[in-house]
């Protein structure tokens, strides 16, 4: 049987993030050959995977990040089964690390085949999975493109945004990261009026139709009183027009420009929470 050091033990260790005793017996199994010890902890890796498939991960990480000309932004969020491995600074590491390269693709799926460390990010979270023993998988994944975009990871990790403004400006990276926290906070149902799907309008107006009849309103006026409060809705639920979180006299809409000039914009914004 091959001598393993505990040089070759840390070495692997470092390589794989696996423990050490497991690092220790996959090298022990491959007699010394350091290649094939990475394998038999893929392998091992694979089995776990293949048998925690259909468990629940929905706690983790999501990285919000902003490329070095401002003009755009990924939301990653890697997933996991406990808070516990969520909070680990080398999970937390992985995930900051799966933003930087998902700047460079426009889809999970191509984020997937890119290279880490020597292997396909795939191949590195059945890896992790193994060396975990949880289920690791890439939840959601958002790009946005603009004049200017900004970001915001809410404490913790939990959530993060991407705001987009229709034109750079002094002050630019500040006022996107306030609208950035707002959609944190509030979590608008879209940009504007036009951007609430037709299915949200109609149940809202039914819920408002319904309590009015409760309160006794006549039926010739409902149409009128629904109207109303379908545009209150709007205000409340959408991110231009909401009340701003820091000023609550002024719009947020009117917060960027109050801020950046008339002519600059929201664009768009996504949001990513976990759970």
């Amino acid at each position: 049987m091959a001598k393993i050091t505990a040089a070759e033990v840390n070495k692997l260790r470092k390589s794989t993030g696996a423990g050490m005793m497991d690092c220790k017996k996959a090298l022990v199994e491959a007699e010394g050959d350091f290649d094939k010890a990475i394998e038999i902890l893929r392998k091992k890796g694979q089995k776990v995977a293949a048998k925690r498939a259909d468990r629940d991960s929905s706690e983790g990480a999501v990285i919000a990040k902003v490329n070095e000309g401002a003009s755009k932004g990924v939301i990653v969020s890697l997933n996991c089964e406990t808070d516990f491995v969520a909070k680990n600074d080398a999970f937390v590491k992985m995930a900051t690390d799966l933003a930087d390269l998902a700047l460079n693709v426009s889809s999970k799926e191509e984020l997937l085949k890119l290279d880490y460390n020597g292997i396909t990010v795939e191949e590195k979270l059945t890896e992790q999975t193994g060396v975990i023993g949880e289920k690791i998988e890439i939840g959601n994944f958002r790009t946005l493109e603009a004049a200017f975009v900004g970001s915001y990871i809410h404490a913790g990790n939990k959530i993060g945004v991407l705001t987009g403004l229709s034109k750079s400006a002094e002050g630019a990276e500040e006022v996107a990261k306030e609208v950035a926290m707002q959609v944190a906070a509030m979590n608008p149902v879209a940009l504007n009026e036009s951007g609430v799907d037709t299915a949200t309008i109609e149940s809202e107006t039914e819920i408002a139709k319904d309590q009015l009849r409760k309160e006794g309103k006549p039926e010739n006026m409902l149409d009128k009183i629904v109207k109303g409060k379908i545009q209150r809705f709007f205000k409340d639920n959408t991110l231009v027009h909401q009340a701003f979180i820091k000023d609550s006299k002024i719009s947020v809409a009117e917060h960027v420009q109050t801020s950046l000039g008339k002519d600059v914009e929201i664009t768009a914004f996504e949001r990513v929470a976990l759970g």
